[in-house]
């Protein structure tokens, strides 16, 4: 994967192109970075275009300037696809990528060739007493994480993956996340509820792993009563993040979506 900056950002992307038409873009969960996907990028790398980045305050993307946040990241996404020279993208989410996802959606509808959100919710329609109870749960964390950022990491990697392996992998992530990028989590809120759901002109796979705290499953069955045409996935044996707990099952469940996906359009 060549590493990118993308001009007057913090962004670090990262870009595998090869004579394939399709693009993939991957975004990964809060205290992550990009190579939370590095099955996925391994396996299609000679199957597709793929495109990753780290989030702000993730991974490489830590050289904010005054006034850069988390709700800027639909706008830097664009500007890279524009500077790829890349007109539509399957996009896959998870948790916090799944918000940024669906985001990138709401404004920019015509460059999404599908979208795949696991561990998230229904941005558009976000219930009040769900979003008060995840605010309450995210409090926590952080206040976990000031006082010793190894404490956080330890109890973060057991709500975020069930396998053993898959929780030392984000364990080794999380302990990388600066304390100071907590702030750029302040306009999160900006996102939720506050564009008027419109019918997709795309596919919509969403889902979560069997493991997943409750809310998140219930996150998930309100997310498909809303919009009833979308697809669903419950991967079995996996906690938060599904594609690392069981790479080889969510590799074959997203090439399946893809191809459909690619049929429809």
């Amino acid at each position: 994967m060549k590493q990118c900056y993308l001009d007057n950002s913090p962004i670090a992307y990262y870009i595998n192109r090869n004579e394939k038409t399709d693009w993939i873009l991957f975004i990964h969960a809060a205290f992550a970075n990009h190579t939370m996907f590095q099955t996925q990028i391994d396996y299609f790398q000679d199957k597709y275009n793929i495109l990753t980045l780290d989030i702000i305050g993730h991974g490489k993307s830590t050289r904010a300037r005054k006034g850069d946040s988390i709700n800027q990241m639909s706008a830097w996404i664009s500007e890279i696809l524009k500077r790829e020279k890349i007109e539509k993208i399957h996009i896959v989410g998870i948790s916090l990528g799944a918000i940024l996802a669906q985001d990138f959606a709401n404004q920019y509808p015509e460059a999404v060739q599908s979208l795949a959100c696991f561990g998230g919710y229904d941005i558009n329609n976000f219930d009040i007493k769900m979003q008060r109870k995840n605010g309450a749960s995210q409090m926590l964390m952080m206040l976990k994480a000031i006082f010793s950022v190894k404490w956080f990491a330890e109890s973060n990697k057991k709500i975020s993956a069930h396998t053993l392996q898959a929780q030392k992998d984000f364990y080794e992530m999380n302990i990388q996340f600066p304390k100071k990028s907590f702030l750029y989590f302040a306009s999160l809120n900006s996102m939720v509820n506050v564009r008027q759901a419109t019918p997709r002109k795309y596919p919509l796979l969403i889902g979560c792993g069997t493991y997943d705290i409750p809310m998140e499953r219930s996150a998930v069955e309100l997310w498909k009563k809303n919009e009833p045409e979308c697809s669903v996935i419950i991967f079995e044996g996996t906690g938060h993040c599904v594609n690392m707990d069981t790479p080889n099952q969510f590799n074959a469940a997203m090439e399946e979506f893809w191809l459909i996906g690619s049929c429809k359009c």
